[in-house]
């Protein structure tokens, strides 16, 4: 669990004079504790992961919004956290999995139209169960329904 290793990957980090880990992990460590104050008991793993998951979109959101202003020296600084926190999250699916469980979502609501989306979406991440990011699901979900 994510939460037992904390202290001893922010002390590996200090020992290493890894700045960006350092910080990415104080961060982490920080919004692990927010969370907990907030669920009023011990986070089991799926609650962890959660809160990396909600971290990464953060990151994700952060350099699309530099890149967008020009300031590419602050999105790398941003993709370099990203990519220490994706260590802690599942491999993501393949596209050609994503896309088999999309279908067989469509066929089994029988959607064929953009208000079935959201029921679709719904079905897909209960199947992937983290393993597939939700921007992906909705974007491959919109191209078949369309």
């Amino acid at each position: 669990m994510i939460t037992d290793n904390i202290t001893k990957l922010i002390g590996d980090a200090m020992k290493a004079h890894d700045e960006v880990r350092l910080s990415t992990m104080r961060l982490l460590s920080s919004a692990l504790n927010y969370e907990f104050i907030a669920k009023q008991h011990p986070l089991n793993e799926e609650e962890q992961l959660n809160v990396v998951r909600k971290e990464a979109k953060k990151r994700r959101d952060a350099i699309e919004a530099y890149k967008a202003v020009k300031a590419f020296d602050r999105a790398e600084k941003e993709e370099q956290e990203l990519k220490i926190l994706e260590e802690f999250l599942p491999a993501q699916m393949s596209d050609t999995d994503l896309e088999v469980i999309v279908d067989a979502a469509i066929k089994e609501i029988g959607a064929s139209q953009m208000s079935d989306m959201g029921k679709v979406i719904g079905i897909v991440m209960q199947k992937t169960k983290g393993t597939a990011d939700g921007s992906r699901v909705s974007l491959m979900a919109k191209s078949k329904l369309i």
